[in-house]
């Protein structure tokens, strides 16, 4: 990766999360999969606790269009995790998240990814503005 390693400073918003023992794989850390589950875990957290995201009847919902993640350090459960959440773009009717994952209480990133939700109507699963109160949690990660 050719940018600097992220810091936790580079962050606005943090999300805990243990890590379980069928996270690691056979080399004896967590598969390199899992980091996508960790990064869905804090961004809908964040859009449900903080934005009011219904995902269970609201009328819009978040498609992932695109993700990707770089590896700096191994996690291993039982490691205690804390993921870094910030918005590098807010579209109409998309969003960029930026993401690292820091071992709790660590300074540098062991794994920092990125993916972009498009928020559709439920019925049509066509693209719609980013609704107010989404919008406005969101703002608040804008870097």
């Amino acid at each position: 990766m050719s940018s600097p390693m992220p810091q936790r400073s580079d962050y606005p918003h943090f999300q805990p999360i243990t890590t379980r023992w069928n996270d690691n794989d056979t080399y004896g850390h967590i598969n390199n999969v899992t980091y996508y589950s960790f990064f869905d875990t804090a961004v809908n957290t964040y859009l449900i606790h903080v934005g009011g995201l219904d995902i269970h009847e609201g009328e819009v919902v978040g498609f992932v269009v695109s993700s990707s993640c770089d590896y700096f350090a191994s996690v291993a459960f039982p490691d205690l995790i804390e993921v870094g959440l910030r918005v590098g773009k807010l579209g109409n009717s998309s969003v960029q998240y930026e993401l690292a994952v820091f071992k709790a209480g660590e300074s540098e990133a062991c794994a920092a990814g990125r993916f972009v939700h498009v928020f559709v109507d439920r019925a049509s699963n066509r693209p719609v503005p980013v609704p107010p109160q989404l919008r406005q949690a969101l703002e608040f990660l804008v870097v």
